[in-house]
């Protein structure tokens, strides 16, 4: 039986083909497996990464329709495995297994899928092991720490024919997906410019300094890919965003990957053509804050098409009038869009439909979660057994994910960069030298 199970969540992949808007995913027809429902078929998973996101995919798990279940969790620190293990039996009525190392979970051939929510750095070494070991992924965002890794997941995707889902779970609002659509179709005539925003009021960070790793954490785990260092205090429980480059991507890979894909969605565009930005920390200037803490970023686009990022992270100031979201200009009319639905304008600014979701979806609150993540996981699942087009499938999320990474490096190099529309390479040495990283030696992604 359980290779009769093997074989038929193995047959089931749904393939992803061509990148872009105009991308589409062949979905694999339900009806050839509607009598194949119930233990055969059930789709066992894992965790990676026990922190503030994954609770976001248990209600998803938990559905009875979904019939899942959670093999494993995984986690480089003990007291995360712990906490996690008593909160998920009290949610799904049973105990997975704890594990710190993700390596032996892909052992396991029974393990069919997995959930990523590690720490940037571990996004794409982690998703191509298990890819090789013949898992789905479920990716969080960002899903690559720079563009050579964009590049190498979606090669990896095709290579192992996998479903990946990247988890921009907004593609998953029933009224983005209703009002993007009415773009396309003319709503608000020629839709040429997306605005992206982002507002926080995050504080001030620790200066990091040596020591000894926290007891129950494996930092050597930690630090997977990453070159090799000594432990500095905090750095593994969520500072790692702000303390450097070796395991985060900065706000633009913590959050504009978000608006960023929805503005890129509504403007049916692929790469720009240029990207300059202006970015710096402005905030507690003494403190452990090693990023930029405010950013403009401007994306021209063919057919002069324009996304600008406006996002300040430790100023909480609405000055759209909301935490976060994306304004589209067309030129018979704009629309703001949110988790939480969307807003149409004529070109006199009068509002002329609304729709708010009855759903609901974490906002700037660490972790977030809610009926969208939910959403997303069960369309994962279904992707898996042929029922449904993935909603973000990679090569569609990495699209979008590039659109940070130019943003960082031209933030660290401090000048703006002309680039390839059609392969998405820079022209510029400079910014080239960031495309991809230094990696531990033995933990080089390969395909």
């Amino acid at each position: 039986m359980k290779n009769n199970r093997r074989e038929f969540i193995k047959k089931t992949t749904t393939a992803a083909i061509g990148v872009g808007l105009a991308s589409q995913v062949n979905a694999m027809s339900a009806k050839s497996y509607k009598n194949i429902i119930g233990a055969n078929d059930r789709i066992h998973v894992a965790i990676q990464g026990l922190g503030r996101r994954y609770s976001a995919f248990l209600e998803g798990i938990a559905l009875k329709e979904s019939n899942v279940r959670l093999e494993y969790l995984c986690d480089v620190m003990q007291n995360q495995m712990d906490l996690a293990e008593e909160k998920v039996s009290k949610k799904l009525g049973y105990k997975p297994k704890l594990e710190a190392d993700i390596r032996n979970i892909l052992d396991d051939k029974d393990v069919d899928a997995v959930f990523m929510a590690t720490p940037d750095h571990w996004h794409t070494p982690g998703a191509i092991m298990a890819m090789q070991a013949s898992k789905h992924v479920y990716v969080e965002k960002p899903c690559s720490h720079n563009p050579r890794e964009n590049e190498l997941i979606v090669e990896a995707k095709e290579k192992y024919n996998k479903v990946v889902q990247m988890g921009n779970q907004q593609r998953s609002s029933p009224e983005s997906i209703k009002i993007i659509n009415d773009i396309h179709n003319g709503v608000i005539g020629e839709a040429y410019k997306a605005i992206a925003f982002y507002v926080n009021g995050r504080g001030e960070v620790p200066v990091p300094v040596k020591a000894a790793p926290p007891e129950g954490l494996n930092w050597d785990l930690f630090q997977g890919p990453a070159p090799r260092r000594e432990y500095t205090h905090d750095t593994w429980n969520y500072n790692w965003h702000w303390y450097g480059w070796d395991y985060g991507t900065a706000e633009m890979g913590n959050n504009a990957t978000h608006e960023l894909d929805i503005a890129r969605w509504a403007l049916g565009v692929n790469y720009p053509i240029y990207v300059n930005v202006l970015a710096d920390k402005r905030y507690f200037l003494g403190d452990g804050w090693e990023m930029y803490d405010e950013m403009l970023a401007n994306y021209k686009f063919e057919n002069n098409k324009i996304i600008q990022w406006d996002g300040i992270s430790r100023n909480a100031f609405n000055k759209y009038g909301r935490d976060r979201g994306t304004l589209i200009y067309g030129t018979d009319g704009s629309v703001m869009v949110d988790r939480n639905g969307y807003e149409l304008y004529d070109r006199q600014g009068k509002l002329i439909e609304e729709m708010k979701s009855r759903s609901s979806e974490g906002g700037i609150a660490l972790g977030g979660g809610g009926d969208l993540s939910t959403r997303h996981t069960v369309n994962f699942f279904n992707a898996i057994r042929g029922k449904e087009a993935l909603t973000s499938p990679i090569n569609i999320g990495a699209l979008s994910q590039m659109l940070t990474h130019y943003a960082n490096i031209s933030f660290r190099i401090n000048k703006g960069f002309d680039i390839d529309g059609i392969s998405g390479r820079i022209f510029d040495r400079e910014a080239m030298k960031l495309w991809s990283r230094t990696y531990e030696p033995g933990w080089e992604p390969k395909i």
